[in-house]
């Protein structure tokens, strides 16, 4: 019988996040990340299986709780030019207060894994797709509605804004 968690996932997690976060995936080690987590090394290994898969587990986390959210909450409740202002303005907020000015996990991950790592290449290109999928949406509906002129194609400007 495998005994009970004697730890918070959630508050592992959130400090294996701010290691890959302020020192990328090749400069973090298990035992940093397991000293970090409050860990032994055996104990990550078994909750979270090896360092790449903690740290998919980290990004779809980052992914879920950062854009996901912000999209589903822009787009459910602002018009779409207004989720596009509002997302770019949360994001500029919330960078600037970021004493430790970390950037975003999804670009500091794609620039260090996505060029040598097939398989997070593949997992970053498409968490890029989702948002320029929903910069599509945004500007798709906007041109509908006028607020956004129909002058360049919807897929170039969601191509620009992602960019």
């Amino acid at each position: 019988m495998a005994r009970p968690r004697e730890f918070d996932e959630e508050a592992a997690l959130d400090a294996a996040t701010a290691q890959f976060w302020s020192r990328g995936y090749e400069s973090t080690s298990v035992r940093e990340l397991a000293a970090s987590m409050g860990l032994t090394s055996a104990s990550l290994y078994n909750a979270f299986g090896d360092k790449r898969a903690l740290f998919e587990q980290v990004l779809e986390r980052y992914v879920e709780h950062g854009f996901r959210d912000r999209a589903k909450r822009f787009e459910k409740n602002l018009a779409p030019r207004d989720a596009i202002v509002a997302f770019f303005e949360e994001i500029i907020r919330l960078s600037v207060i970021d004493s430790h000015r970390k950037g975003c996990l999804i670009v500091n991950s794609t620039l260090e894994l996505a060029p040598r790592d097939e398989h997070f290449h593949g997992i970053l290109d498409g968490v890029l797709k989702e948002i320029e999928a929903f910069f599509m949406r945004c500007v798709s509906a906007g041109q509908r509605q006028g607020a956004i002129p129909a002058t360049a194609s919807a897929a170039d400007l969601a191509k620009t804004l992602l960019a």
